[in-house]
This record gives structure tokens, C-alpha cells and sequence, in this order.
């Protein structure tokens, strides 16, 4: 008797332990090792796609077969060669400052099956790669796709499509700093209209440039700001994008500000100066944060401002750059003018009797010992604080 009963007890401890096995291995299924999978051929591939006309190229592929649903990054990678060696998101340049690769990695990833790719995106790539001259872009460029998914430390690619595309030249540089815009009270005309770009310079106003600073070649983002001085009781907030309210940087983005007595808030977010006084408000673009601090150098005031140049005869009597600041109350030390330069020349700010010069353009800071600054042809809206000496030429269309 006794042996039966551990013959019953062994047996039911094997079912038991058999069955926590099988349900171990349904919660913890073993990768399936992969080597490719289906990049679909897109209907289009018998035409040629125009670029320039042309607004996304969409492009579908099957799931890596893992044995299970699998959350796979998925990336697209172009070549117009169909040599993959180098892909020129490495970062290497040639002795030209020109980037070294046969492929390169789109930056969009994906975690489904299907892109839309930017008709600019590949033509841009193309000029990357291939470098062709404004004047010798070919007609026809045959373009090799294929799609490289990442899962669990481990990375495979697709099979190459074909299409044929169209490209154009593309003028390649590194992305200009972001902007993003000052708002409220105590900006501009103080009206806080936000309602498009016909804002900027009105009640929205761009921060500037900041001497020294690096910016991200591909996302422009970096530090930025700005001094001017602020009403007691003035209200502000950052944005990025002339007509809409977020992404912004509000009171609760300013870092430091909840311990210092300076400042406080109100119901819309706003940082609230309390004290009237000279701030400079610095923002960090890439980290969506912000600072303000007291500036406490001494500070002149200025009847007029004037973009002096060769363009005008270094004339500094006539056509005063306008100030910037018009609210009620506004002490104005930001400048602003609408410029067309025929021709490289050279061109300093000044009052007429304090000259401002530099050694950086499109932006960079002016002093009272720089020599003359150079200037590039075209049309700019041109920006200058007599505080720091902060200027920004930015151009029109």
C-alpha cells in the first residue's frame, strides 16, 4: 500500500511539473532564428517618380517570423549603387567636408510593417551619397530599397526593392538653429495674437543665437535668448510655431523659478515678473526647458538704431532699423529691419555716434571693437538687441 501511494505521488509531481514546464514555455517562447523578410514590391516600381513633384513614396513589408508577435524597429535604408558598405549617417567626411557612405539610413523608425517615405527625404539622401553638381543631376536615378529591423540585440535585413525616381539637386547644409518665440504682456506690441506667421515680429518675437553655442547639425536645437527689459506685473510664455500654443515652455518649464521670489504664475502658466527690471530668459530647445535671470550690467537707451552699410553708403540718417517693443510702457531695446542686399558688402550697426561690429553672419554677437561685418546677397529681416549686441539676419522668401 505504502508503495502505491508513492508511485501516485510521483506520478501526480510529474503531471505537475510537466505542466508548469508546458506553461513556462507558452509565456516564454523561444526566438525563432531569422535571416530575411519581404520587402513588397510597390506598384509603382515600373515608373519614375518625380521628386520634385512628388509628396511620399510608400513602402509595405511582412513581420520577421520570430514564432511569436514581435515589437520590431524597422528603419529604411536607400542606396542608388546597391552597395552597402559605408552609410553615410556614420558621419565621415572626405577632405571636401563632404559625407562619405553608398547608403544611407532614413531617420524615421517605425514599429509597423508600412512607411511613407518623404519624396524630399530621398532626394535629399541621393545628394548625400552621390553628390551630383546643380548642373548634372541625372534624368533617371535608379534607387535600391530595403528595410533593416531591430529586435532583441539582434538585426536583419530585408530583400532590395528597385524603384526609379526623378531627383533634384539639393543644396545640403547643416540645419539652421531652431527658433522659438517669445509671447505676452510685455513682448512686442503686447497683444499676444498668435494666430499665424504674420505674428512674428509683432507680438511674437524670436529669441537669439547665444556666442559660442553649438547647434545640432540635423535638429538646429541648442540654447537661445534674450534680454530686454520687463514690466513689473509682465506676463510671457516661449512657443515654437507661430499659430499654435504647444509645444510651449511655460512657468512650470523654467527651472528654478518656484524658489525665487522674482517670479510667480497666474492661472494660464505664464511666468509672472514681479519686479521691473533687465532679464535675460535663456531656452534650451533640445531639452524643451528654460531659465531667467537678472541682467545686471549697466544699460544705455537709444533714440534710433541703424543697419549701416555699403549696401546704403554707411548712411545713418535716414531708414532707422523700427524697435521691436510697443506695448504700453515699453522701454525698446530689440530692432528690427527688412533689408535687401544686392551684393556681398560689409555693414555695421550704430546710432550714429556707438558702432556695433562683428565677425559672423547670418547671426552672432556685435561689440563696440569689432571691425566691419560681412554680409551675403539676399533679402533678410534683420534683428539686433543694443543690450548684448545679439543679431540674427534672417532670410525672406
Amino acid at each position: 500500500m505504502e508503495n502505491i501511494l508513492k508511485s501516485t505521488l510521483l506520478l501526480l509531481c510529474g503531471i505537475t511539473l510537466f505542466t508548469a514546464c508546458d506553461d513556462d514555455m507558452s509565456h516564454n517562447p523561444t526566438i525563432q532564428k531569422v535571416q530575411s523578410f519581404t520587402l513588397n514590391t510597390p506598384a509603382y516600381s515600373n515608373s519614375t517618380i518625380d521628386l520634385a513633384t512628388s509628396n511620399t513614396l510608400d513602402f509595405t513589408w511582412s513581420q520577421p517570423d520570430y514564432g511569436f508577435p514581435a515589437l520590431v524597429n524597422y528603419q529604411v535604408q536607400i542606396s542608388p549603387t546597391d552597395s552597402w558598405t559605408k552609410d553615410i549617417q556614420a558621419g565621415e567626411l572626405d577632405a571636401n567636408n563632404k559625407t562619405v557612405g553608398d547608403y544611407k539610413t532614413l531617420d524615421q523608425d517605425y514599429t509597423v510593417v508600412k512607411a511613407s517615405i518623404l519624396a524630399a527625404d530621398i532626394a535629399k539622401g541621393l545628394e548625400q551619397i552621390t553628390h551630383y553638381a546643380e548642373d548634372a543631376v541625372p534624368d533617371i536615378q535608379k534607387v535600391y530599397v530595403r528595410i533593416r529591423a531591430m529586435y532583441a540585440g539582434d538585426t536583419i535585413y530585408s530583400n532590395k526593392v528597385t524603384v526609379n525616381v526623378a531627383p533634384y539637386y539639393v543644396e545640403l547644409k547643416d540645419a539652421a538653429p531652431l527658433e522659438w518665440y517669445l509671447v505676452g504682456s510685455c513682448i512686442g506690441d503686447g497683444t499676444w495674437n498668435n494666430s499665424s506667421e504674420k505674428d512674428v515680429y509683432k507680438s511674437l518675437i524670436p529669441l537669439y543665437m547665444i556666442d559660442g553655442q553649438e547647434y545640432d547639425k540635423k535638429t538646429g536645437t541648442g540654447k537661445i535668448s534674450y534680454t530686454d527689459y520687463f514690466p513689473e506685473g509682465g506676463k510671457f510664455k516661449v512657443i515654437l510655431t507661430p499659430g499654435k500654443w504647444n509645444p510651449q515652455i511655460d512657468y512650470s518649464n523654467f527651472n528654478g523659478i518656484k524658489a525665487d521670489s522674482n517670479y510667480e504664475t497666474d492661472d494660464d502658466g505664464n511666468v509672472v515678473v514681479k519686479n521691473a527690471g533687465y532679464y535675460t530668459v535663456t531656452v534650451d530647445t533640445k531639452a524643451g526647458t528654460a531659465t531667467i535671470e537678472k541682467y545686471t550690467k549697466s544699460v544705455n537707451k537709444y533714440a534710433n538704431i541703424f543697419l549701416a552699410g555699403q549696401y546704403n553708403s554707411w548712411n545713418t540718417t535716414e531708414d532707422a532699423m523700427s524697435p521691436v517693443s510697443s506695448y504700453t510702457g515699453a522701454e525698446n531695446h530689440n530692432w528690427i529691419k527688412t533689408v535687401t542686399f544686392s551684393e556681398a558688402g560689409t555693414f555695421k550697426f550704430t546710432d550714429a555716434t556707438t558702432w556695433w561690429g562683428g565677425a559672423a553672419f547670418p547671426y552672432g554677437t556685435a561689440n563696440t571693437s569689432a571691425g566691419d561685418n560681412k554680409y551675403a546677397a539676399g533679402t533678410y529681416k534683420a534683428y539686433f538687441n543694443d543690450i548684448t549686441g545679439q543679431y540674427y539676419f534672417i532670410e525672406t522668401e
